[in-house]
């Protein structure tokens, strides 16, 4: 049985383009400990998959139309 592919590590620049932000937005993110890096050597990169998830846990669901008009009253 094949082992798994390891996840393509990305350039700050490379996870930028895949968030459609400027380069400095994902090294804000390694500064803030807000996404998860590995360090090779001095250089700073940015898992695949961590991208992934970054965007999976700032996904926000839509609201259905009835939880939309109830309110709270009290």
């Amino acid at each position: 049985m094949k082992p798994p592919a390891p996840d393509r590590l990305l350039t700050c620049d490379q996870a930028a383009e895949l968030l459609g932000t400027a380069a400095s937005f994902p090294r804000y993110l390694i500064a803030q400990r807000k996404i998860r890096f590995v360090r090779v050597g001095r250089l700073v990169r940015i898992p695949e998959s961590a991208i992934a998830e970054y965007i999976a846990t700032g996904t926000v669901q839509p609201v259905t139309a009835w939880a939309h008009r109830r309110r709270r009253t009290g």
